[in-house]
């Protein structure tokens, strides 16, 4: 395996930068195979980027035959505002294509995987990606980032009654609107351009209430986008893979019957890519 670090060129980045995780290319075991590419956004709330939440997913997409990348996006106390986050997410993205044959990736399956506000973030640009507005605040063409499938944990979506309210506080920032509050509600920006979603939640998520992700899987019927949806009944926000890699110290992020969401995510990406 192959590890770079890559500073993300874009206006107003502070500390972006994208951690490559790239599987070797043997010619003898594999010829010009490509994969597919994960790009993971760990969550924090838009004030922190979780460790939790990157690194140990990468190696589960590993071990699935993918190449994975962790973008370590500016949040608020770099200064952050929206749009920052969501331009940063498109030059990845973008990047990923452009050197799509030197790093041995399928093009056509760049996947976005984001956890609770990095939710918020993948689904951001899997809502907005062919918006006109997008593509001339980047300079780029909107297929360069276009995303062909999205991987959510527990996510943020909502502003309204069920809002991580402080999620959208901190990505708003001094830009705070009820214009832009009502733009950042995701479950209102679904069309059938949205790519395949894989989605998952527990009932008993405090912080992010599940609520967020059953307004979007319900948006996303009404569009008729293809998605995968799994509702476990026990467990807190924020348990990354459930298990004792990613737990805390008390142990509490450990949560037998939410390891699963794993498996079936590599199932997902397997028939629908």
């Amino acid at each position: 395996m192959k590890f770079e670090t890559v500073k993300v060129d874009v206006e107003y980045a502070v500390k972006a930068q994208l951690m490559l995780y790239i599987q070797e290319r043997y010619q003898e075991m594999y010829g010009d195979r490509k994969r597919p590419m994960i790009i993971i956004c760990p969550g924090g709330g838009y004030e922190h980027v979780s460790v939790r939440e990157g690194e140990p997913i990468a190696f589960q997409f590993l071990a699935a035959g993918c190449h994975a990348a962790v973008l370590q996006y500016d949040v608020a106390g770099d200064g952050m505002e929206h749009p920052l986050p969501l331009m940063e997410l498109t030059w990845a993205v973008s990047y990923i294509r452009e050197q799509a044959d030197a790093y041995g990736i399928d093009g056509n399956k760049i996947v976005v995987a984001g956890f609770s506000a990095g939710g918020h973030l993948a689904a951001s640009l899997g809502c907005f990606w062919d918006k006109p507005w997008l593509s001339e605040k980047t300079g780029m063409d909107k297929k360069r980032y276009q995303p062909n499938g999205l991987i959510l944990a527990y996510p943020v979506i909502t502003s309204g009654e069920h809002a991580h309210k402080a999620s959208f506080e901190r990505l708003m920032g001094s830009k705070a609107l009820p214009e832009l509050e009502a733009l950042l509600s995701l479950e209102n920006q679904v069309t059938d351009q949205v790519p395949p979603v894989f989605l998952w939640h527990t009932v008993e998520d405090a912080s992010v209430p599940l609520e967020n992700s059953m307004l979007f899987v319900k948006a996303l019927r009404q569009a008729g986008v293809s998605f995968e949806y799994h509702v476990f009944p026990h467990g807190r926000h924020g348990l990354a893979l459930a298990t004792k890699e990613t737990t805390m110290p008390d142990q509490s992020m450990v949560e037998p019957q939410c390891e699963q969401w794993i498996l079936l995510c590599k199932n997902w990406l397997q028939y629908n890519l």
